[in-house]
């Protein structure tokens, strides 16, 4: 189903070739905010895996915090900064977060390299290590025990898409007299766009 209007999603086009053309380290790096059960927001960057009209998908254990804040409010806001692309630009994006299909999970981590499907199993992600090695040892374990044979998905590693309601497209200029463009979405899912002050 498409979510995204075909302005929206061509400008973020533009902009992510834009990105890989300026060499931007690494132009799927995208800031995730989610909100915690006493309304104490948390963020950390994570990797674009995918997007198209329908949103923005990225890969990450249920179990871990930010699985579990995604899970209990369902919203999010990610933030591109590519500092190389024109003058500087931000994309910012609010919205609803939906699990991906089953097949859409086992494809991407059917993709990945397999230190990073063995490190999957390995991690209780975002829980107390007490040390390093034991973290290593949980890797050799899974390492032998997949040996010779494909590494399947955990069953509490998925993807979340992020459904957009708000994305922002703002583009940096001297004397921080930015422009800045601001699209929402109304509950029967039509795009309106306004400028924002600086």
């Amino acid at each position: 189903m498409k979510i995204l209007s075909d302005e929206i999603l061509s400008q973020f086009d533009t902009l992510f070739a834009e990105a890989l053309a300026a060499g931007e380290p690494d132009r799927t790096a995208m800031t995730l905010a989610t909100v915690g059960g006493e309304g104490q927001p948390s963020a950390r960057i994570v990797l674009l895996k995918e997007h198209d009209a329908q949103g923005f998908v990225f890969y990450t254990h249920l179990d871990g915090r930010k699985g579990r804040e995604l899970q209990a409010t369902a919203k999010a806001a990610l933030l591109f900064y590519w500092p190389r692309v024109r003058e500087g630009v931000q994309v910012r994006i609010e919205g609803a977060v939906e699990v991906v299909s089953e097949a859409e999970a086992d494809a991407y981590f059917a993709s990945r390299p397999r230190g990073s499907q063995l490190g999957a199993w390995a991690s209780h992600q975002s829980e107390t290590l007490d040390a390093r090695e034991t973290f290593d040892a949980r890797l050799a374990h899974y390492a032998e025990e997949f040996d010779g044979r494909d590494v399947p998905r955990p069953p509490r590693w998925t993807g979340f898409r992020v459904i957009p309601h708000a994305v922002e497209f703002w583009y940096a200029a001297q004397y921080r007299l930015h422009e800045r463009w601001l699209y929402e979405c109304d509950a029967q899912g039509q795009w309106a766009k306004r400028m924002l002050y600086p």
